[in-house]
């Protein structure tokens, strides 16, 4: 297989599109997440294509995630994860490693809720990318769309034409 490569004269045309490169940092943000239920990754891309925030759902830095509860129902709403996590957009935005994400793309496994979407909105990003919308029907989720299309916000559904694999023994990567 190397020695194949080698001989080629053009370049590879397997390689992955801008798409699919930025919603696959998201998703393997997404893996580093410790909510049993729910993991969100998202990317924050500049004009210029380059990645200037990451995150993923979880709890508050300094927060123990080991002391919160992750369950999403309870009697008591203090007993679920909802008042305490920070969700990935969230983190993308606030650790952010430029001095803004004015006009930035937002690349996201899920479609973002009402609170993410006014961050999104404030923050001055201009496109938000989703590959899940099944909150769609949810009054927050119903916001969010209305908010972010009120704003001029471009969204659009990254619709995957390829499985992304990650193979840390691959003979591509450690010849």
């Amino acid at each position: 297989m190397n020695a194949e490569r080698e001989n080629k004269v053009g370049k590879r045309e397997d390689y992955l599109q801008w798409d699919e490169y930025f919603m696959s940092i998201a998703y393997l943000s997404a893996m580093r997440s410790k909510d049993p239920s729910t993991q969100v990754g998202a990317c924050i891309v500049n004009p210029q294509k380059k990645i200037v925030g990451i995150g993923y759902n979880g709890m508050p830095i300094g927060c123990s995630d080991d002391l919160l509860p992750w369950s999403r129902t309870a009697d008591n709403i203090l007993d679920t994860k909802y008042p305490y996590v920070c969700h990935a957009e969230m983190n993308a935005i606030l650790n952010k490693n430029s001095a803004d994400v004015l006009n930035c793309t937002l690349y996201t496994s899920l479609f973002p809720c009402n609170e993410c979407a006014k961050l999104i909105i404030q923050s001055g990003i201009k496109n938000v990318v989703y590959v899940v919308d099944k909150y769609k029907d949810k009054a927050e989720f119903i916001a969010s769309r209305r908010l972010l299309e009120m704003a001029n916000i471009n969204i659009s559904q990254f619709i995957p034409s390829r499985n992304v694999v990650i193979d840390f023994n691959s003979d591509f990567i450690n010849p």
